[in-house]
């Protein structure tokens, strides 16, 4: 006989209705917390849909679905987000690894496909998505993660240590303040605050939950760009690349701050919506006559 209350695993699947009003993957974050609590795949819950949750599991989907519905991101309440195939811990120093920012990684492979070994810098690591993707995909590549928050610092050396990215270095800097400028890197790669102060999207969804620090930057937006764009050159190897993420609105005015600072081949590239979300620009050195 089955108790009164007794919850099946179709049965806590059909609760996407309850967060329908506060996320736009109702049914994915359901199925989440679900995998979670059962600690199975999602292939598993529409293998056994009539399998019914134990007691204690059911206590647990139904706090978490909760938590969900009170706007917490689900990557918080799991205490991870997975990102390029990796499992990245997260807290709420850093922000969430969006599966836009993959865009990022992808762009980056496609440009230094021909180096078998170089040098990355990730700057605002946070909780080291970038670099920690892209040294998986580099292992004889030298990479670097700086972020200003020692909060976030710590998060990306976690995450770096439980992966065992032995070619990961993990640092706190003010963007580029620790470095030493005599020994350049092949690419320098960042998703810094991009945010004006006012967009009202800082009130909605889960960035409500996210440091103001890692998504508001001063001048509409663009001060860290800014700082970031200008900044490079002495950093980077000759023919090196900067690569930035940035907003759908601002490839524009970050490609005339990459022009402005002296790169060349300057192009912005879309994301997976469509959006004009990164650009990059090459450092080349002029021969001498």
């Amino acid at each position: 006989m089955v108790a009164p209350g007794a919850m099946s695993i179709a049965d806590a699947l059909a609760c996407q209705h309850q967060l329908e009003s506060v996320s736009d993957t109702a049914g994915l974050d359901v199925s989440l917390l679900l995998c979670h609590v059962l600690d199975r795949p999602r292939s598993y819950l529409y293998t056994w849909p009539e399998r019914l949750l134990e007691p204690a599991q059911q206590a647990q989907f139904c706090a978490l679905l909760q938590r969900r519905r009170t706007g917490e991101p689900v990557a918080h309440i799991l205490g991870y987000r997975e990102f390029w195939s990796l499992p990245l811990r997260v807290n709420a120093h850093t922000l969430i690894p969006r599966p836009d920012t993959e865009c990022l990684v992808e762009l980056a492979l496609s440009l230094c496909q021909n180096n078998e070994a170089g040098r990355l810098l990730d700057l605002g690591t946070g909780t080291g998505a970038l670099a920690l993707a892209l040294a998986s995909e580099w292992p004889r590549w030298q990479c670097w993660a700086l972020d200003r928050s020692p909060e976030a610092a710590a998060l990306a050396e976690q995450n770096r240590h439980a992966l065992g990215l032995d070619n990961v270095s993990v640092a706190v800097s003010d963007w580029f303040t620790a470095l030493d400028a005599s020994q350049p890197f092949h690419l320098i790669i960042s998703n810094p605050p991009y945010i004006d102060a006012q967009d009202p999207h800082l009130d909605q969804g889960d960035v409500r939950f996210e440091p103001a620090s890692a998504l508001v930057s001063p001048e509409s937006g663009l001060a860290d760009l800014r700082h970031i764009v200008g900044s490079s050159m002495p950093y980077l190897a000759d023919n090196g690349y900067l690569l930035v993420e940035h907003g759908y609105q601002q490839a524009s005015a970050v490609r005339t701050l990459f022009v402005s600072a002296g790169f060349v081949s300057v192009e912005t590239h879309r994301d997976y919506g469509g959006n004009e979300r990164m650009t990059v620009g090459q450092k080349v050195v002029q021969a001498k006559l």
